[in-house]
């Protein structure tokens, strides 16, 4: 029988290689986040774990899906079901269906959604766990910060080290498993050991065994500021595209304010947990400078990222929920994406050669393309320009902060009709459109969409907008030059040029953009 291969909730029909393929969704996908199109079958651009939702096969607590690659189709309808609004879509290249999984009982390993489909016998299947690898399900990087200072005292500080042990041990570490270091907070932070140390659970046990007892003021803010600043470099060890997370233990309440750290843990991408032990009691809480003070440290006070034990004793039954919440990585709201950290610049031509009903499909495509990402005023952001002789911002990256009124904008563009001088607009777009965010940070894509000969020189401007940080793709339809949209992309230049004959292929590219923004963002991250 087949294995099942955890996946994600934001894993898309064609993210799978296999005409059949078993999968397991994790519990508690927001809802609110799918994109499916259809009912049924499946534009194969839809989420897996949204279909399968949207369809009845499985509930929010996830679980296992069978996915049937299915060819493309016409017209996939838009459907209210099951807490899932599907989205229609006119057309698109292949498609799939969902069924109900074979069920299997090693979903219940520690935060290991993997599991192989055996015949239940009563006894825990062998886990097949590479050793050296470790849990290749937990993708993570992790700083424990631990409590070091006189709060806590010389016993607790003991109990506190066999609890972060045991979390170590369940976690899988190994060389594609999960990573972790230690950091000591007390008057001033001391990092015990960076991520790139060890990669064997046993020599991690062995160094925080070995850790000292510092003392002195419980000066966590500090501590959390420099972690995020100092931990999670790439010589330290820190990988790319792996969530970042700090695990803020705290005993009683920090000396300092922790709402700065809070602050730059954000903006670095770092995913802050705070667990707290022995709570502050009703008479302490008046030397706590901030009695809020985990809502303010934490990722997200959404309740995910803090987590309390009442003492240092009896903590091992803390220890696999606490592993469950570090391994759930479509959860860590803060790491950066390429989702949720671009800023996407859309070119379109308003030419008259490109008449009114491409205009609306190269909008459609413009749509398909922004609806993959994270639109906030934190996360990622669009704007528009559309041009002929002239230009016109449609809308700047500051104009539209939700999801939803960027795709209304975009469904709002007026088709202008008129020449084309593709490369004024290039340095029109760079100056008026990115220039404002030119010291953000987040990533700078600019897509130019034409359907001819430019009347002007397109090398020049590109070549600027380039050097001022934007990476540039091509995407060319009808009679669109090859060499003009050569000479616009950024490098390597195969990759980010795009052609099809007709309007109706930009549909099909729009995976591919996706993905090009993708591995361009990975390639440049710290």
């Amino acid at each position: 029988s087949l294995a099942s291969t955890a996946i994600t909730c934001f894993t898309r029909g064609l993210d799978l290689r296999k005409g059949t393929e078993d999968v397991l969704c994790p519990a508690n996908c927001p809802l609110w986040q799918f994109y499916v199109f259809g009912d049924g079958v499946y534009a194969s651009l839809s989420s897996i774990c949204g279909a399968a939702i949207h369809s009845g096969v499985i509930t929010s607590a996830g679980g296992a899906v069978r996915v049937q690659t299915l060819p493309g189709q016409d017209n996939y309808p838009a459907v209210n079901a099951n807490g899932i609004q599907s989205q229609v879509l006119s057309r698109w290249a292949s498609s799939f269906s969902v069924t109900a999984g074979t069920k299997n009982t090693a979903l219940e390993a520690v935060g290991r959604s993997v599991s192989t489909a055996r015949p239940s016998t009563g006894k825990r299947p062998k886990k097949t766990l590479d050793k050296k690898a470790g849990n290749k399900d937990c993708k993570a990087d992790i700083a424990f910060l631990i409590d070091g200072s006189y709060n806590i005292g010389q016993r607790r500080f003991n109990l506190q080290k066999n609890f972060v042990g045991k979390v170590a041990v369940m976690l899988g570490i190994g060389t594609e498993g999960p990573h972790v270091g230690v950091v000591q907070a007390s008057e001033h932070p001391k990092i015990e050991f960076y991520l790139k140390n060890f990669t064997a659970t046993k020599e991690v046990l062995f160094a925080i065994k070995e850790l000292g007892f510092r003392g002195g003021n419980s000066n966590t803010g500090k501590a959390l500021k420099y972690t995020a600043q100092k931990f999670f470099s790439l010589e330290n060890g820190a990988r790319k595209g792996i969530p970042k997370i700090i695990v803020v233990f705290l005993d009683g309440w920090p000396s300092d304010d922790l709402e700065e750290a809070g602050i730059v843990a954000r903006e670095f991408g770092v995913n802050v947990f705070i667990v707290s032990v022995a709570k502050p009691t009703t008479e302490e809480l008046g030397m706590v400078q901030d009695i809020g003070f985990i809502d303010k440290a934490v990722c997200r006070s959404n309740g995910f990222f803090s987590y309390q034990m009442p003492t240092w004793f009896g903590t091992t039954k803390y220890v696999k929920p606490l592993v469950q919440k570090l391994c759930s990585h479509e959860q860590m709201l803060c790491s950066k994406t390429c989702y949720n950290s671009v800023n996407i610049g859309f070119l379109i031509d308003g030419s008259s050669s490109v008449g009114e009903s491409n205009f609306r499909l190269v909008l459609d495509f413009v749509s398909n393309v922004a609806k993959a990402f994270e639109i906030s005023d934190i996360g990622s952001k669009v704007a528009a320009v559309q041009f002929t002789y002239d230009q016109r911002t449609e809308f700047g990256f500051t104009d539209h902060v939700t999801k939803e009124k960027v795709l209304s904008a975009i469904r709002n563009i007026r088709y202008m009709s008129g020449g084309t001088a593709t490369g004024d607009a290039i340095s029109f777009t760079t100056r008026n459109v990115f220039g404002p965010v030119k010291d953000g940070p987040n990533k700078n894509f600019l897509l130019v969409l034409t359907d001819g000969q430019s009347y002007d020189d397109v090398r020049g401007p590109a070549a600027a907008a380039q050097k001022a940080g934007i990476t540039v793709f091509s995407v060319g339809v009808a009679w669109a030059p090859l060499d003009d949209l050569k000479d616009m992309a950024s490098e390597p230049r195969e990759s980010h040029t795009f052609f099809t004959r007709e309007f109706t292929g930009l549909e099909q590219m729009v995976p591919d953009i996706i993905r090009g923004i993708c591995k361009d963002f990975l390639d440049s991250k710290q």
